[in-house]
């Protein structure tokens, strides 16, 4: 596990020199703090931070083939290295460590750019060739390790974190507006585009390759597409557990202490099990959960997590949290980058710096929900059909009025169904595509509109794009493959990779193994979620692993209680920030609008969490970034005011 970055000339002459390496590389410290590397050349610098992972002895980086016609420097874990080491050194190929790295320069040198083809892990590298003048950047199949590219019309600047760029290209003073806008409509940015104007991320399962100054993308991976009626529902089960002790026990592979995030849900449980299966010393197993009223009971989900533990005879470790925790979000918006309106970032980074006290590397549940059907919003389909069954005038003359007055929140059993029931209901004459939007979106497209006048009006945005790749006929599976596309990589996976990091932390996440994510791609939909149960295969898979209350209880999310605590203890702080004095002063949203927003969602009116919280981080974001502040200095501020 490391950060990298480096630079590329694409025209004669182009600057290249160590402090601009060193400055990059200073700024990435927490991704590698055990070790660095580099590589200085005449038309290529490379650099890593390394956080010693497998083989630790000499595994430094940048590593070279045989005869140093081409380098590497590489930011995560390739998890089949052994066998693909086995047989490239019985092809001929000399190793010169025992990291899964080396790989990469050999299989390159066997097969050019169709290396990734035998590679499984999760991955952002860059290869250098020396005789033909190339440079690869690559980043894994699902988009677990981040990887970002500028180019100042000399150079093509690379990193692992945009902070490591912005060290040779200073932000400009505003925000990209397509990039705000798709961040205004989902809480994130796009697969290709960030916050920063020019600074763009390299999409999951991509190859950038630079060559006689040119650059050129192409994607190197799907998920199939077909779909398998030949298994009957026990056959796919007994696959799936087959292959989930396949994934979890290739990604245990490590020369350092490892442990498990668990939230007493079903996905990290699975993950608890497998592990358990496969070691013979105890599971270390970490908890977070919340102790703050009644919003707090609500999320916690440590009792659940506990009995998980205590079945598997884990060595676990629980820990508490607060409203306290305001005056983080400076420190974690830095090592973000870029906003996410999720307050999971929170917790995924408490949890981390948690178990960053025992272990190196953590194994998380992430990915579950979007390969086995586990979101509510995936029953949309199925409660719709129900729903039809009433007659026109009733849903139009009565339900549909009716919706539009249930409260609003997600902080108790019976508010949050109401706040489903109310977006349901509001959506459900809407198109296919329109209708999921709903169900995903912070903002509305008229809202983000109203909000920010100055945002581009209409046109498409990367949700009609994953709507556009997402083929076939069933609805189900299209939904699952535009989340694959989107909220997975952007939202997920990006503060799974930037929160544990921010504590020299590995998180390897075995249910997005991608031989895992191509089988379930090829199961029926009706098997994943059955007669409204979601996970149902999963459940059928684990019915004899886990106990039934764990299969069986309702999910949770892996966020914070933030709606209720910006109604109370963080009340101030909301106020402060996006009060409208401070809107008016940034200049980019209507300041009366969100002063509404403040006021609906105190008095319960309607559940403002994920609009309060988009607007909260992107104000944060951009004092950090755009003005100037410190982490420390903003921390301060927002500390008094929480208190």
């Amino acid at each position: 596990m490391c950060g990298i970055y480096g630079i590329v000339a694409l025209r004669p002459g182009a600057r290249l020199e160590q402090r601009d390496l060193a400055a990059m590389g200073g700024l990435q410290v927490h991704r590698g703090p055990d070790d660095e590397g580099g590589h200085l050349g005449a038309r290529v610098a490379l650099g890593m931070r390394r956080l010693s992972i497998i083989d630790l002895a000499t595994g430094q980086q940048p590593i070279w083939n045989e005869d140093r016609s081409a380098v590497v420097v590489c930011n995560g874990e390739l998890y089949n290295y052994r066998g693909v080491t086995e047989r490239l050194a019985a092809a001929g190929h000399r190793f010169r460590t025992r990291s899964d790295v080396e790989i990469l320069v050999h299989l390159y040198e066997e097969r050019g750019l169709e290396l990734l083809d035998e590679v499984e892990g999760m991955f952002g590298f860059a290869l250098w060739d020396e005789t033909r003048g190339r440079l690869l950047l690559g980043r894994d199949r699902l988009g677990v390790k981040p990887l970002y590219y500028a180019h100042d019309g000399d150079r093509l600047i690379f990193a692992s974190e945009i902070k490591s760029i912005l060290a040779l290209l200073p932000a400009a003073g505003e925000p990209d507006p397509l990039a705000l806008k798709e961040y205004l409509s989902f809480g994130y940015t796009p697969n290709d585009r960030t916050l920063f104007p020019g600074i763009r991320k390299l999409p999951p399962a991509s190859l950038l390759v630079v060559e006689e100054g040119e650059v050129s993308i192409a994607s190197y991976w799907s998920p199939p597409r077909e779909i398998d009626e030949g298994l009957s529902e026990q056959a796919w089960a007994e696959r799936i557990r087959a292959d989930i002790e396949a994934a979890v026990e290739s990604e245990m592979v490590s020369d350092v202490p490892l442990g498990a995030f668990l939230s007493g849900g079903l996905d990290s449980s699975a993950v608890v099990a497998a592990m358990a299966k496969r070691s013979a010393e105890p599971i270390r197993t970490y908890s977070i959960g919340f102790d703050t009223g009644k919003a707090g009971s609500y999320y916690n989900e440590l009792p659940y997590a506990k009995a998980v533990a205590e079945r598997f005879g884990t060595r676990h470790r629980e820990i508490l949290v607060r409203p306290e925790v305001a005056d983080l979000l400076p420190r974690l918006l830095w090592h973000m980058d870029e906003p996410v309106a999720d307050s999971a970032l929170i917790t995924t980074f408490l949890v981390a710096e948690f178990a960053r006290q025992d272990v190196k590397v953590i194994l998380s549940g992430v990915g579950g929900d979007e390969i086995f059907g586990g979101y509510r919003r995936y029953l949309g389909e199925h409660y719709g059909l129900l729903y039809a069954r009433l007659p026109a005038w009733l849903r139009g003359k009565v339900v549909a009025p009716l919706a539009r007055r249930l409260p609003s929140d997600r902080h108790s059993p019976l508010l949050n169904l109401s706040r489903q029931a109310r977006v349901f209901l509001e959506s459900h004459e809407q198109p296919f595509e329109a209708r999921y939007r709903a169900y995903v979106q912070v903002f509305g497209r008229e809202a983000a509109e109203a909000l920010a006048g100055t945002l581009p009006r209409g046109g498409s945005d990367s949700f009609d794009a994953a709507f556009g790749e997402a083929s076939g006929e069933d609805a189900l599976q299209r939904l699952m493959q535009v989340d694959l596309l989107t909220q997975l990589p952007n939202d997920l996976l990006m503060l799974t990779d930037k929160m544990t990091m921010a504590s020299s932390i590995e998180c390897r996440v075995p249910l997005l193994n991608h031989r895992l994510v191509e089988t379930c791609a090829r199961i029926p939909a009706r098997l994943r979620i059955r007669k409204g149960r979601l996970k149902h295969l999963l459940k059928l898979a684990l019915a004899d692993v886990l106990p039934r209350d764990i299969i069986e209880r309702p999910k949770r999310g892996f966020g914070a209680p933030m709606g209720a605590w910006l109604k109370q203890e963080l009340a101030p702080l909301a106020g402060q920030l996006l009060s409208r004095q401070a809107v008016e002063r940034r200049g980019w949203f209507d300041g009366a609008r969100i002063e509404s927003l403040l006021a609906e969602h105190r008095a319960s009116r309607a559940d403002h969490t994920d609009h309060l919280i988009c607007l909260i981080n992107l104000e944060i974001w951009a004092r950090l970034f755009l003005d100037g502040r410190s982490t420390g200095d903003l921390s301060d501020e927002l500390a008094a005011l929480a208190a």
